[in-house]
């Protein structure tokens, strides 16, 4: 059954930002987790790498089985490398998602099982165990995911209970920024309780009336409503991207395998609109074709907003009638930010 892209566009600036949204708490912190797997049950579709058998070879081995590498001929294993994310605080028995990569020549991980496998932290102590069925990705059937794929077995051992201050660290060093913080926490308190330390650090101290979380939760609610806030949402796996739909592209070229993305630079009249006739904004390859098929765009109307500079719902919108892949879209806005072409934060959501 084909699967259904939903892209919606939303429009996120009409409302203040909080503390929360632009900063971190040190020591508050997702920790990265790694493991080694093996995956069994694949339709044909496995490695038969030296280091796959070797693997296999040992795990038959802890049940007392040997055989030799040479004796196994089986293309329905494979191995794989599986990562995770801890989120802080995580308690024993919750559970997390776990991210496969094959590392052999396996054309598809498709529907396998991964046995249990140990993930662990840079430590080298296992913190949770992960077994299950692995969905493909759609456009790279070699890695994939499995929900709620892990189960947390150890904790990291921190807590804020006994804690006298809380550190603040911005998102964007913004000496602005950092004094607003300043300003606005000490206001809400009544006392300075809030030093600036740099553009970035902002040390808080708690008052001794008040347990940390919900001292905690008083900072990061506090609003400041001088800011605006832009930010582009993507999620790869359930295809979907949300974004405002007055984020702007600036002038920037991109040249990709089956298509060119060029933004010229727009000549606005008096009232602040483009003139058509020298510059339609957006123009998405002149010759584009998808395979063997040429695309015919129609750039007036199907393609772009031609008023104004041309923003990301523009591109979504155009790239979409090419029929162009939801991950060729997703690259491109990844390619736009590191290109500084667009001032919005690009959140890719896990």
């Amino acid at each position: 059954m084909k699967k259904i892209l939903l892209t919606l566009f939303l429009s996120l600036t009409i409302y203040g930002q909080t503390i929360k949204d632009i900063s971190n708490i040190v020591g508050i912190r997702e920790n990265q987790l790694i493991g080694h797997g093996l995956i069994v049950g694949l339709p044909g579709t496995g490695d038969k790498s030296q280091f796959t058998m070797q693997s296999l070879q040992n795990l038959l081995r802890n049940s007392y089985i040997k055989i030799p590498t040479s004796s196994i001929k089986s293309k329905n294993i494979a191995t794989v490398m599986v990562t995770a994310v801890l989120p802080p605080f995580a308690r024993q028995g919750d559970k997390i998602k776990l991210k496969i990569s094959s590392i052999g020549d396996a054309k598809s991980i498709d529907g396998g099982q991964l046995l249990l496998t140990q993930l662990k932290g840079v430590d080298g102590k296992v913190y949770a165990l992960g077994q299950g069925t692995i969905i493909a990705n759609n456009n790279n059937k070699r890695s994939g995911f499995i929900y709620d794929g892990a189960t947390v077995e150890n904790e990291i051992n921190f807590s804020l209970q006994d804690e006298k201050f809380i550190t603040l660290s911005l998102i964007k060093q913004d000496a602005t920024i950092a004094t607003l913080c300043e300003e606005k926490i000490n206001e809400e308190f009544g006392k300075n309780i809030a030093v600036a330390y740099d553009t970035r650090t902002i040390e808080i101290v708690k008052p001794n009336n008040i347990s940390t979380t919900r001292f905690i939760s008083k900072i990061q609610n506090i609003k400041l409503d001088t800011m605006m806030k832009k930010k582009i949402l993507i999620d790869p796996v359930k295809e979907i991207i949300i974004a405002g739909s007055d984020i702007t592209i600036n002038p920037v070229t991109i040249s990709r395998k089956g298509f060119t993305l060029r933004i010229k630079k727009s000549n606005l009249d008096e009232k602040g609109w483009q003139n058509k006739a020298k510059n339609k904004g957006l123009d998405i390859g002149d010759d584009v074709t998808i395979g063997d098929t040429p695309v015919q765009v129609d750039l007036n109307n199907a393609l772009i907003n031609t008023k104004r500079l041309p923003t990301i719902s523009d591109l979504v919108r155009s790239m979409k009638v090419m029929k162009l892949d939801i991950s060729e879209i997703i690259d491109t806005i990844k390619m736009l930010d590191s290109l500084g072409a667009i001032d919005a934060e690009v959140e890719i959501v896990r």
